[in-house]
C-alpha cells in the first residue's frame, strides 16, 4: 500500500514515495552499530506515513522510530537516531548532506547576520582553508540522539521564530575555537585552534550553553553565571533590579545577594515610617527575574541568598511553600540559607538563635563573613543588648523549618559562609564572598551597587568549562587540557562585552575562572569503585589534586605571558596559601591519600609571577551539557542505565556510558544506602576546587521507618557536609515513585531542569 502512497517535495510538487532511498539513508545510518535493525525502523515509521506527507515529516518519523527503539539491551539506536538527526539537520541547513566549505559558509552567515563580522576581519580565506583541513565533519556521527537535539534546541545559531538551522556541529566548534583565540599571534593561533577544537570536539572538554550558543554570534555575553550583591536602600534595590534584568536578558544565571535588606518593622529615616520587609523586595526581583526568557535558550532563573540569623527568615524559609497566599510567597525563585559554626554549635548544644535586622546590628553582616571570631564576640554582644529589637528561637526548631522546607520544595540551598571564606582564593579580610549563585558552585567577592551605572560596586561573573573524565586516561593528561581551557576561557574574558562597568571592572581584576568535571559516574565504574563505600576516596584525591595543580600551573604560565590579574594582592595565592593548606583537616579521618605532585615548586611559580585567574574551579551541575558529550552529568551517580529526560525538546533517551561492559560497576542512585560516602568524597573534592561545588542530597522515603524520612536524618546529613568542609548543597532529591519510577530495567524519567537550562550552565 505505502508504494501508492505520494510525498510532498520541498518546492511542492508530489511524486510517489521512493522506500528503496529511505531504505539506503537508515541503512547508512545504522554501518557499524551493534543490534539495531534496519527493517525494524522502516517497519514502525512505514505504518505512520500518509498519503502526501512531507520530505521533512518522512525524516522526522524515521528519527522517532529509531528513538523510540532506545533501550539498554539495545543502546545503538541512540547513534542511529542520531545519525538521521544529523542528516536532517544537514539537509535543512545547506539543502544537502555535505556541508559547504568553512569560509564560503562563514561568508554567508557573517551577511546575514548571524555570525559576528570579526571573523572575516581577523581571518583570511587562507586562515579559513586551513581550519577546513583539519575540520573533520565525520565527528557528527559520534553524538547520541539526545545530543543532537539538544544541539538543535539550545546551541545551533537558528531563526527561533521560522524554526530554520543555518549550522552543524563541527562547524560550532571550529568557530567556537576561531573566536576564542583570534587575537593570538597569528605563527601560533591556528595551532591553538586545532588543538582547542580537537579537544571540545571529540568530548575532551565539555563547554557551556552561552559559549556553544553565543560564541560566533554578534551577542557577546559568554559568562554562565553572575552574582549580584544589593544593599540596604532604594538606590541599590533598583540598581539590581535592573542588573538582573539586563543579565537574564544575555543568557546568564543570576544569584542575588539580599541579606543586608532590613527586616519587617525597622524604622526608616529615624522613625519618619517603619520598613515593608525583604518580600515586597524579593517579588521585585523575581519580576525581574522572569521577565527576559533568554531567547528560547534558556529561562530567566535566580537563587536569593540571605542568613539564617535575619530578623525575617522564619517567613523567608516558606517563601517557595506551595500552602499560603501570594501575598506572603515568592514562589518563582529559589533561596539560598546563609549558614556558620556558631549557627551549628547552637543546634548541636540545643542552645537558640537570636534574629536580628541587620540595620539595627552594626558590623555583624560583614562580619559573618569576614571574620568569624569577631561574628561571634558581636553577635553574643547584640544578644545581650535589651534594647535591640529581636526574636529568639530554639536552633532545633529553626533548622528544623529550614530542612523541612528544603525537603519539601527540593530547592531551599545551603551555603557555608565560613567555609567559604576561610577555604578560600580571597582574603576574607579586603574580598569576602558573601554568596554563591543560582547552581551553589560559584563563590566570588561582591559589593552592593548604588547606581546601575557604579563601577564602585562589584558584580561577579564566573565564565565556565569542565573536563571529560571519561576521556582522562591518565592524570597527566590534565596538563594539555588545562592549558587550552585556561588559554580559552581567558581569552573570552576579553572578548566578551559587559553590559555595566561594576562586571567589568570586577572581571578585569580578578579573572574568574571555574572549570569542573561532567561523567564522574562513569570514571568511577570504569575504574571499578563506587561511591559508597570509601573505594573511590584515593582515586577521587588524586583525579582533583591533578586537576586543580595542572589549571593552576596553567594559570602561572598565562600570568607569565600576559600578566597576573590586577587583584591578585587580594587572593590568598598572593600569600602563599594554596588550597592544600587550608581544607577542613577532618577530610584527613577518612583518606589518608598523599599528595603526589610538587605544590612546593608550584607555589614558589605562584608567589613569583602570581596567577592571570583568581580562581580556576567550579563543580556544575551540566545536565544538559554533558548530553553533548554522551556523559553523566557533573559528579552524580546516574539513577537509571537509561535516564528519559523530558525536556522543551521532547523526550530523550540516554544510556550510560559503555552500560554493557560497566552495567555492574555503575552505583545508581536509589541503590545508594545513604548520602555518607558521597558527602565525603565532595568533601574530599572541595579541598582542592577553590570555589564550590553543585553538590545534592538524595532521600529514598520507601526504605525508612513508616516511609518518612526523618528529620534526624537530615539534620545528620547537614552537620555531615559542614564537618568535611562542603561549602554548598544544591538541590534536595526526594525519591518519587510516581514522577521516578525506575522500573525493572533501571529506566528513569526526570526533568531537564539543570541550572544551565534555567540558570548558570555549563
Amino acid at each position: 500500500m505505502n508504494q501508492q502512497l505520494t510525498v510532498t517535495k520541498r518546492d511542492g510538487h508530489k511524486e510517489r514515495i521512493d522506500l528503496e532511498k529511505i531504505h539506503r539513508v537508515i541503512a547508512w545510518a545504522a554501518e557499524d552499530l551493534d543490534n539495531v535493525s534496519v527493517s525494524q525502523v522502516e517497519l514502525k515509521a512505514h505504518i505512520q506515513f500518509y498519503d502526501g506527507i512531507t520530505t521533512s515529516d518522512i525524516h522526522e518519523t524515521i528519527i522517532k522510530s529509531a528513538a523510540d527503539l532506545i533501550s539498554e539491551q539495545t543502546p545503538d539506536y541512540q547513534y542511529l537516531a542520531a545519525r538521521l538527526s544529523v542528516f536532517h539537520l544537514r539537509k535543512k541547513a545547506y539543502g544537502e548532506f555535505e556541508p559547504p566549505a568553512l569560509y564560503d559558509h562563514v561568508a554567508k552567515l557573517v551577511d546575514m547576520g548571524k555570525y559576528d563580522k570579526h571573523l572575516l576581519e581577523d581571518y583570511s580565506v587562507e586562515d579559513f582553508n586551513a581550519m577546513d583541513d583539519f575540520l573533520d565533519h565525520n565527528r557528527d556521527m559520534n553524538f547520541s540522539y539526545a545530543a543532537v537535539k539538544q544541539l538543535e534546541g539550545k546551541y545551533f545559531v537558528q531563526n527561533r521564530v521560522t524554526k530554520e538551522i543555518y549550522e552543524s556541529a563541527q562547524f560550532l566548534y571550529i568557530l567556537v575555537a576561531a573566536c576564542l583565540f583570534a587575537k593570538y599571534p597569528k605563527q601560533t593561533r591556528l595551532d591553538y585552534i586545532q588543538r582547542f577544537y580537537d579537544a571540545v570536539s571529540t568530548f575532551k572538554i565539555s563547554l557551556p550553553t552561552p559559549i556553544m550558543a553565543g560564541v560566533r554570534t554578534p551577542t557577546r555575553q559568554f559568562s554562565s553565571c553572575v552574582l549580584i550583591e544589593c544593599g540596604d536602600s532604594l538606590d541599590s534595590i533598583n540598581a539590581t533590579a535592573s542588573s538582573i534584568v539586563r543579565y537574564v536578558s544575555q543568557r546568564a544565571g543570576i544569584g542575588i545577594n539580599a541579606g543586608r535588606i532590613r527586616a519587617l518593622g525597622s524604622e526608616i529615616r529615624n522613625g519618619e515610617a517603619f520598613h515593608t520587609g525583604c518580600i515586597p523586595f524579593y517579588k521585585y526581583f523575581q519580576t525581574a527575574v522572569k521577565c527576559c526568557s533568554q531567547g528560547g535558550v534558556r529561562g530567566g532563573a535566580a537563587t536569593m541568598f540571605y542568613p539564617l540569623w535575619h530578623g525575617e527568615v522564619q517567613s523567608l524559609l516558606v517563601l517557595k511553600n506551595n500552602r499560603g497566599v501570594e501575598e506572603n510567597r515568592v514562589r518563582h525563585m529559589d533561596y539560598g540559607v546563609q549558614l556558620n559554626k556558631l549557627m551549628y554549635s547552637r543546634l548541636i548544644k540545643g542552645g537558640h538563635i537570636s534574629l536580628f535586622s541587620p540595620s539595627d546590628v552594626p558590623g555583624l553582616y560583614d562580619a559573618f563573613f569576614e571574620d568569624q571570631a569577631k561574628f561571634e564576640q558581636l553577635y553574643v554582644q547584640y544578644e545581650a543588648d535589651t534594647s535591640i529589637r529581636r526574636e529568639t528561637v530554639k536552633a532545633v526548631e529553626l533548622f528544623s523549618l529550614l530542612m523541612q522546607e528544603r525537603a519539601s520544595t527540593g530547592r531551599i540551598y545551603i551555603q557555608n559562609v565560613d567555609h567559604c571564606n576561610t577555604h578560600s582564593p580571597f582574603d576574607p579580610s579586603v574580598a569576602p564572598v558573601r554568596q554563591s549563585n543560582l547552581c551553589l558552585e560559584i563563590a566570588l567577592p561582591t559589593k552592593p551597587l548604588s547606581n546601575v551605572d557604579d563601577d564602585e560596586g562589584e558584580i561577579a561573573l564566573c565564565t565556565l568549562s569542565a573536563f571529560n573524565l571519561g576521556e582522562i586516561k591518565q592524570l597527566s593528561d590534565f596538563e594539555d587540557l588545562s592549558d587550552l581551557v585556561v588559554r580559552a576561557l581567558d581569552a573570552l574574558l576579553d572578548y566578551q562585552d559587559y553590559p555595566l562597568p561594576a562586571a567589568r571592572k570586577a572581571t578585569m581584576n580578578r579573572r574568574t575562572l571555574g572549570v569542573g568535571v561532567i561523567n564522574y559516574a562513569y570514571y568511577l565504574a570504569k575504574n571499578g569503585v563506587k561511591y559508597s563505600d570509601g573505594s573511590a576516596n584515593g582515586l577521587t584525591h588524586r583525579t582533583f589534586e591533578a586537576m586543580q595543580y595542572y589549571l593552576l600551573k596553567a594559570s602561572v604560565e598565562l600570568a607569565k605571558e600576559k600578566g597576573a590579574c590586577p587583584a591578585f594582592n587580594e587572593t590568598t595565592y598572593s600569600q602563599g596559601i594554596l588550597p592544600i593548606d587550608s581544607y577542613k583537616k577532618d577530610l584527613d579521618a577518612i583518606c589518608n591519600e598523599p599528595l603526589h605532585l610538587d605544590w612546593e615548586a608550584l607555589r614558589t611559580e605562584i608567589t613569583t609571577h602570581g596567577l592571570r585567574n583568581s580562581t580556576l574551579t567550579a563543580l556544575m551541575p551540566s545536565e544538559t551539557s554533558s548530553q553533548i558529550s554522551n556523559a553523566t552529568n557533573g559528579i552524580e551517580p546516574p539513577r537509571g542505565f537509561v535516564s528519559v529526560k523530558a525536556s522543551k525538546d521532547g523526550i530523550l533517551k540516554q544510556v550510560v556510558p559503555e552500560y554493557q561492559a560497566l552495567k555492574n560497576q555503575y552505583e545508581l542512585l536509589w541503590k545508594i544506602p545513604s548520602n555518607d560516602g558521597y558527602l565525603h568524597l565532595v568533601g574530599i573534592m572541595q579541598k582542592f576546587i577553590d570555589q564550590s561545588i553543585s553538590a545534592n542530597t538524595n532521600y529514598d522515603p520507601s526504605v525508612q521507618a513508616n516511609g518518612k524520612v526523618p528529620m534526624k536524618l537530615l539534620l545528620k546529613d547537614l552537620l555531615t557536609a559542614y564537618k568535611f568542609g562542603v561549602k554548598t548543597l544544591y538541590y534536595h532529591n526526594t525519591r518519587d515513585g510516581a514522577s521516578d519510577d525506575q522500573g525493572e530495567n533501571g529506566t528513569v524519567v526526570e526533568q531537564d531542569d539543570d541550572c544551565e537550562g534555567g540558570g548558570c550552565k555549563i
